[in-house]
């Protein structure tokens, strides 16, 4: 009974997906052609994953390890372990005073409908190209010029051996911060392994935790940050799972 429910729910999933996508995505994707406008795409934006991460039954609880404040006036590579598709819709919720940009896998342009509003928004990067993932960095740097926060998920993708707590983080979000001078901002997601898998037969709702961990500085020695940032977030899952 329970994995029927599951199914249901994940067919809500798909209608919910599919009505915000049409209602919200035609407005994002005309407002997309003017790069001024973005910021009133990504309002837009916003709403479209309120809409998807509430309408799922999900919840989230801030838990702030540090001091640290975010600056309005700064941009940010925005950082976080990745184990589900929610985990996407987090930081759009976090962030209403920076308009984010996603560095995301070429393959989802191939999403109808979604994969069209996508492509205008987000800096795509084929990971079997050595050509794409290098020209990624110009083109986060154009979307950072022009005002954005750039999302990246270090992990490179959510590890196909769900036994794997936190995978090997890739450089590119930390050669992205030393290049161009931008802080990272660390963040630490629990719970949405469990809440929501890749598995359609298994979830639940409930409140994710949310640690926002560190804001790291940049510094000419992207291997430290990527080592620093393991480390933050290893140790508060370690913690607090």
């Amino acid at each position: 009974m329970t994995t029927i429910l599951n199914y249901l729910w994940r067919f809500w999933l798909f209608i919910l997906a599919f009505v915000l996508t049409i209602v919200l995505g035609i407005p994002v994707y005309i407002l997309s052609f003017n790069k001024k406008n973005y910021r009133y795409a990504y309002k837009l934006i916003r709403i479209w994953c309120y809409g998807m991460f509430f309408g799922m039954g999900l919840r989230y609880e801030l838990i702030n390890l540090t001091d640290k404040k975010i600056d309005k006036n700064r941009q940010y590579v925005v950082i976080s372990n990745h184990t589900s598709i929610m985990d996407i819709m987090l930081p759009c919720i976090l962030f209403p005073d920076h308009p984010l940009c996603y560095v995301g896998k070429k393959e989802l342009v191939k999403i109808p409908i979604f994969g069209t509003v996508y492509k205008r928004i987000c800096v795509m990067v084929d990971r079997k190209s050595a050509r794409s993932r290098a020209d990624v960095y110009r083109r986060c740097a154009e979307k950072m010029e022009e005002g954005n926060s750039i999302v990246l998920f270090p992990e490179g993708g959510v590890p196909n051996d769900t036994s794997i707590v936190l995978d090997e983080f890739k450089d590119g979000a930390f050669t992205l911060s030393s290049k161009h001078n931008s802080p990272i901002a660390v963040f630490t997601f629990i719970g949405l392994k469990e809440m929501f898998p890749f598995d359609n037969s298994k979830g639940y709702p409930g409140k994710v935790k949310v640690f926002f961990n560190d804001i790291l500085e940049p510094t000419d020695s992207p291997k430290a940050l990527k080592l620093s940032a393991f480390e933050t977030i290893k140790k508060t899952l370690a913690e607090h799972s």
